[in-house]
């Protein structure tokens, strides 16, 4: 009887480990990435990888935050053109942003989006920009659900950065957003340094005035960040294959096949965005966000998909009510 005690006493006494991930429920989703984790981190296991090689990148749009109904630099560049004078309102695209006429941004195409990028983004020092997106993201809210935009991240998302940078993985951006505009919001909601931000880029310029030495944006893109230009831009920044890949669409299918094709253990993860009453739900037909041959083929690679619906027990990173 003794000896019961004691066995009992000791296990009583025994630390309680918290839950690294509490917002996702205990499904196979949330095992498989807790058993990676554990694999690569057991310096006794098969599978360990050491911590210089321990890299995780993630999509930002539909990956740690949310995408609809368009991406949100596309709505802070509309909403600074409806301030702008009219007579600088010289293309249809333009004209149809500084009206908040989304259909119409939508229906110039890529060329039109672009004009608009350009005529908010350019001519500013990188500093002015992002304080200028910093304001903008503190005073604006998001028109269908009336929440702050940096509220609008994924709680557990932002769970799995933070699990990852424990357990001594260092946790990249890799997104098809605009750099700078990332960079002006992405360590005070993710806890990852402008340094470790990868994004699509505009052009640029040094120039030295009265105000100082500075680097200004200037009109037309340098490079898109987007679907075979995410691998790229990861061995051209980071030199390193990642060893985890996260994304949400088909931009992101080239930077996970290319992550999961190294060797060693690799995982790839996928968010399917199936929730429609707690925020979206989109997948094949998408104006944005298009997820389709990851859907069909992911699994066969043995990438995670993230069922938001089944896997998360919440959703945003702002309080529940």
């Amino acid at each position: 009887m003794r000896s019961m005690i004691c066995a009992a006493l000791t296990l009583l006494a025994l630390p309680v480990l918290a839950d690294p991930l509490p917002s996702w429920n205990d499904t196979d989703t949330k095992e498989r990435i807790i058993g990676f984790v554990d694999a690569v981190t057991d310096p006794a296991g098969d599978d360990f990888v050491p911590a210089a090689d321990r890299i995780a990148v993630f999509d930002n749009d539909g990956t740690l935050w949310a995408e609809q109904p368009v991406y949100f630099q596309l709505i802070y560049a509309m909403d600074r053109l409806a301030q702008a004078d009219p007579a600088t309102l010289t293309t249809p695209a333009l004209e149809a942003a500084a009206a908040g006429d989304m259909a119409g941004v939508m229906a110039e195409g890529e060329e039109g989006i672009l004009q608009v990028i350009d005529a908010t983004h350019a001519g500013m020092s990188v500093e002015a920009f992002q304080a200028d997106v910093a304001e903008w993201l503190a005073t604006s809210t998001h028109a269908q659900t009336d929440m702050a935009y940096t509220d609008m991240t994924y709680q557990p998302m932002v769970e799995l950065l933070r699990y990852l940078r424990d357990e001594g993985f260092v946790t990249y951006i890799v997104s098809g957003g605009g750099v700078h505009f990332i960079r002006a919001f992405a360590e005070d909601a993710y806890g990852i340094p402008p340094r470790q931000v990868i994004g699509s880029q505009l052009e640029s310029e040094y120039r030295v005035t009265d105000a100082g030495a500075e680097i200004v944006k200037s009109p037309g893109v340098v490079f898109i960040d987007d679907k075979e230009g995410k691998p790229i831009a990861i061995d051209r920044i980071i030199g390193a294959r990642p060893i985890l890949a996260g994304g949400n669409s088909a931009g992101d299918f080239a930077m996970l096949e290319w992550t999961t094709a190294g060797d060693g253990p690799r995982l790839g993860l996928l968010v399917h965005h199936t929730d429609g009453e707690r925020a979206f739900a989109y997948d094949r037909d998408s104006h944005v966000g298009r997820l389709e041959r990851g859907l069909d083929e992911g699994p066969g690679r043995g990438w995670v998909i993230v069922d938001m619906a089944q896997d998360w027990s919440r959703i945003w990173t702002a309080p529940p009510e």
